[in-house]
């Protein structure tokens, strides 16, 4: 590969050389034979920049190549003109040598060849440029005065006028021309090239002969045309297409008929190279800032690129996170439903003596503590993912708060810790609110208190501040167990983090609970925060603001019932779930048969006579969701029989896939026994 890069390179360079070298030879016999005064000095000399531009991009083996092919060029052009061979040794090494002092002088400020993109790029490169020709035009005009009598001045300024014009031109040109980044920048037709070329030519002949139109600002808008359509380059060639047709017109007396005739032969060449040189410097000022726009533009469309780029990776991380929780939260909660459903079959026998209900009691504690990392786990996945709704309705916030201090008065009282609760509500009445997630959030708080509280007491307070819009809602959780110190409070509610992050702290968890009631108590408008000190316990608090509402008249939620007779389809691949499930709807008084696969479940419903099936998503043969299709095609009461899931597919886009398929509703695994219980009787009283 890098062989083929360097062999490409030589060969780039080989025709450079080749291109250089003819145009130099070519544009030394034009000025010289088309464009000399009578002094012998040639209006327009682009050879010196030629063999400038070449030196400054050809490597040091080409670089003596192009020169010793300049200087033979150079004495058998002057020679052919007539001059003698000390004038054409004095032309060849004043030209020879100004191309070399600019080669150094441009290459040492630039550090290697210049790149002409901006417009402050050409100017730097001619005011390092001008200096050279001047100094080089001084020894010319001093050598054929002292030698030729010529005057002094007079040469000077036509030497330095016709140097620094190629050089303010031709050497930006060529720069421009051998740039690749102009180069891709405007792909145009090769037609359409040649046509704005004969264009520029031909209105540069008509202007500056002497039967065309004496107008030659004409000659502007083609040139900006031709910027406009091909970039710098565009504008460089046809700025020297100009100069190859004005100059020596101008010099040959062709343009005299159009002017007046006061003006000296010398006075119309120098108006004609400054008009050439403004047409340059225009046109390719033209040229530069389009070539900008579109390299800003191309930069654009790769950012662009990138950004998409970057973007679809972050989904397929996402993708990936998603499916990685997905699979872990199945594949958890799957034996989590074995652990968790037979320890509350055990508890429920009045056979068993004490100690063995008390380890049994400690298993499912360990399993339920097990499936709260789960679910924060879950949760945090939905919050980050902006999938949690708020379900907000008519809720008590102090029958909120007492409803979480009895869930966790048991665990309090088996640590010998004091729950108090202070409620101050002048007004009373309910609030708009999301009473399950605020419920969530009350329960963090008050199972973190009592889990880092060793002894004393714990006080959970309501304060309701009535407003004329919203009410100002206060919730504190004070404990006096260990505090937190104060240089570590910034790390709580982060996720993942623990004040004690130690092989050997005393207290374990996951890191998710702040940080998961932060998000949810945010996603409710409000704020939290802790205040606490080592050693003298923690206040953690909640504010929300919540306006006053009436009761809209709906029931009054009832406690859960068995759900009685009922006949109901179990379909699950795995022996334990059936025989959990068979256990908990027979202690309800339900007649149970079961399915280990889809096509199983598909045959039996088709007989009819169920009343609920519960159906797993994982399964062999044909899952779940295709076996609810099945169901739903067939005709008939079989047809509409209410499916519920009973998976440990508990992400929301994959309960979204069940509801999709046709099912009714969703019992995430470990199936708890009331939900389950409550499900089925609210369909079996839809029926």
């Amino acid at each position: 590969m890098q062989a083929n890069v360097a062999h490409q390179e030589q060969r780039r360079q080989d025709r450079i050389l080749f291109v250089l070298a003819v145009a130099f030879i070519a544009s030394q016999a034009f000025s010289d034979f088309l464009t000399r005064n009578a002094l012998g000095v040639a209006t327009l000399w682009p050879s010196n920049a030629l063999l400038a531009g070449g030196l400054l991009v050809l490597n040091p083996r080409r670089r003596l190549i192009l020169t010793i092919i300049a200087v033979i060029g150079h004495v058998a052009i002057n020679l052919l003109i007539g001059d003698g061979p000390a004038r054409a040794a004095l032309y060849t090494l004043v030209h020879v040598g100004e191309a070399l002092l600019v080669w150094r002088v441009t290459r040492r400020f630039f550090g290697g060849p210049p790149r002409v993109r901006t417009m402050r790029q050409l100017a730097l490169l001619t005011t390092l440029t001008a200096p050279v020709t001047l100094v080089m035009a001084a020894v010319a005009a001093t050598v054929l005065s002292l030698a030729y009598g010529q005057p002094f001045v007079t040469v000077l300024i036509d030497w330095f006028l016709s140097g620094v014009l190629g050089m303010a031109i031709v050497l930006p040109a060529v720069l421009v021309l051998l740039d690749s980044e102009h180069r891709r920048a405007f792909q145009r037709p090769i037609s359409e090239k040649l046509g704005l070329g004969l264009l520029v030519a031909a209105l540069s002949a008509l202007v500056f002969h002497a039967k065309g139109l004496p107008a030659p600002f004409l000659l502007f808008p083609v040139a900006l045309l031709t910027a406009f359509r091909l970039g710098p380059r565009g504008a460089a060639q046809s700025s020297l297409i100009v100069a190859c047709v004005a100059l020596p017109l101008t010099v040959h007396g062709l343009w005299r008929t159009q002017i007046s005739m006061d003006w000296s032969q010398a006075y119309q060449n120098r108006l004609v190279q400054v008009f050439v040189g403004v047409l340059f410097v225009t046109s390719l000022a033209t040229g530069l800032a389009l070539a900008q726009q579109e390299r800003l533009r191309r930069l654009l469309v790769r950012r662009e690129q990138l950004t998409r780029a970057a973007r679809a990776r972050a989904l397929a991380a996402n993708e990936a996170k998603t499916e990685f929780l997905a699979t872990m939260s199945h594949e958890i909660r799957t034996p989590l439903n074995s652990i968790l459903g037979f320890s509350q079959l055990l508890v429920e026998r009045k056979d068993l003596p004490s100690d063995v209900r008390r380890q049994i009691e400690l298993i499912d504690s360990a399993g339920t503590a097990l499936l709260t990392v789960v679910s924060d786990i879950l949760d945090f996945s939905r919050v980050e993912a902006g999938q949690i709704e708020l379900l907000v309705q008519p809720t008590s916030a102090a029958a909120v708060l007492h409803d979480a201090i009895g869930i966790i008065r048991s665990e309090a009282e088996n640590k010998g810790l004091t729950l108090e609760v202070e409620v101050i509500d002048p007004v009373g009445g309910l609030h708009d609110l999301d009473g399950l997630r605020l419920r969530q959030v009350l329960l963090n708080l008050l199972h973190n208190a009592v889990r880092f509280t060793e002894a004393g007491r714990i006080r959970a307070c309501l304060t309701v501040e009535p407003a004329e819009i919203e009410d100002r809602l206060r919730f504190e959780i004070v404990d006096t167990g260990l505090g937190i110190a104060v240089e570590h409070l910034g790390r709580l509610f982060q996720r993942f983090s623990q004040i004690d992050g130690s092989a050997t702290r005393p207290y374990g968890g996951a890191g998710l609970g702040l940080a998961i009631s932060k998000a949810l108590v945010e996603l409710m408008g409000g704020r939290i925060g802790v205040d606490s000190a080592l050693g003298r316990g923690s206040a953690f608090w909640l504010e929300l603001q919540a306006p006053r509402v009436e009761a809209r008249g709906a029931d009054q939620p009832r406690p859960v019932a068995a759900p009685g007779a009922a006949r109901i389809l179990v379909v699950d691949d795995h022996a334990m779930n059936r025989e959990i499930g068979v256990a908990m709807l027979t202690q309800a008084g339900c007649e149970v048969e079961t399915a280990d696969n889809g096509q199983q479940a598909v045959a039996m419903a088709a007989r009819g006579g169920f009343d609920i099936i519960l159906m797993d998503i994982h399964m062999p043969e044909m899952d779940g969701l295709a076996a609810t299709r099945a169901i739903r095609a067939l005709e008939g009461r079989a047809g509409q029989v209410p499916i519920i899931a009973m998976s440990a597919d508990a992400l929301p886009q994959q309960v979204e896939r069940c509801y999709a398929a046709g099912m009714v509703d969703h019992v995430a695994k470990p199936v708890q026994r009331e939900v389950l219980y409550a499900k089925i009787s609210r369909w079996l009283a839809r029926k």
